[in-house]
């Protein structure tokens, strides 16, 4: 059996990733990418912590992370088609502004 100890670098590995990811790229979608690569490392060490110490509350946040995790896909990927849609582009450094 794996250790839990790996999980836990693992996931501070990609959480890591997804942090470098999320600032270094300058498009909306890389960034929603980075984003659900941040909520799986999470979810990762949840499970981990469950799998080892029979915390069975970890797999509970696991689900509510993972209904966020699709809440968060939907709504962001409509609001990126939307700002596409008008600003014909999704690049973060041209859309400085919110206003119509």
């Amino acid at each position: 059996m794996i250790p839990p100890g790996y999980f836990f670098i693992l996931s501070v590995v990609l959480f890591s990733l997804g942090i470098i990811a999320f600032f270094l790229k300058r498009d909306l979608i890389t960034q929603f990418m980075a984003i659900e690569i941040m909520l799986n490392a999470a979810n990762l060490a949840f499970l981990a912590l469950a799998g080892s110490s029979n915390f069975l509350d970890a797999q509970v946040i696991v689900f509510f992370i993972i209904t966020v995790a699709a809440a968060e896909a939907a709504i962001g990927l409509a609001i990126v088609l939307l700002i596409f849609r008008k600003k014909k582009t999704i690049k973060t450094e041209t859309l400085n502004s919110m206003k119509g």
